[in-house]
């Protein structure tokens, strides 16, 4: 009779140890926080020399068109007025597998001559910040390990969230 409590104790315990074992998927919250409407609110080039910064600039002060970039749940996303250009450019999303990096094939008209005209600004883009309400990306040269001497050119973009329209 002492056993009974015991061995329903321990029957109870290797019940949990079985379930908590199996494995999760999809457990990020992250494609649920990237999902909506995110507007421009600032652009930032810095220039460095191996882990030295040159310089620092802010781009789109005097821009008065409204830039926002849309990533849809079906993983579709579209960019409108990249680079204060009245247009739209529309393409796919996903995340790496660490979650840690943006990947999109969206292409989008480029004033720079450098570009040719056209460029992939987020192709592989470094999630610095993703929140409720803001989002940091970086592009351009941030792959962790660089030479001392290479020159690297890093583009920080940060979002705001918008608000989803009111439905009645």
């Amino acid at each position: 009779m002492k056993r009974t409590p015991l061995l329903f104790f321990l029957f109870v315990v290797s019940i949990a140890l079985i379930v908590n074992s199996c494995k999760k998927d999809n457990l990020s919250h992250i494609p649920g926080l990237l999902a909506g409407k995110w507007q421009l609110a600032s652009i930032t080039v810095t220039n460095y020399v191996g882990d030295a910064q040159v310089s620092l600039d802010t781009l789109n002060q005097t821009c008065t068109i409204i830039q926002r970039f849309t990533f849809n749940a079906d993983n579709s996303c579209n960019y409108t007025n990249f680079q204060c250009s009245a247009d739209s450019t529309v393409g796919r999303w996903s995340l790496s597998d660490n979650k840690l990096f943006l990947i999109s094939d969206m292409v989008c008209k480029d004033s720079t001559k450098a570009s040719g005209g056209t460029s992939k600004p987020f192709a592989n883009s470094k999630i610095v910040t993703l929140g409720t309400y803001s989002l940091v990306l970086e592009t351009g040269d941030v792959e962790p390990n660089y030479s001392a001497t290479k020159k690297r050119r890093i583009m920080r973009y940060g979002f705001i969230r918008q608000k989803a329209a009111a439905t009645q």
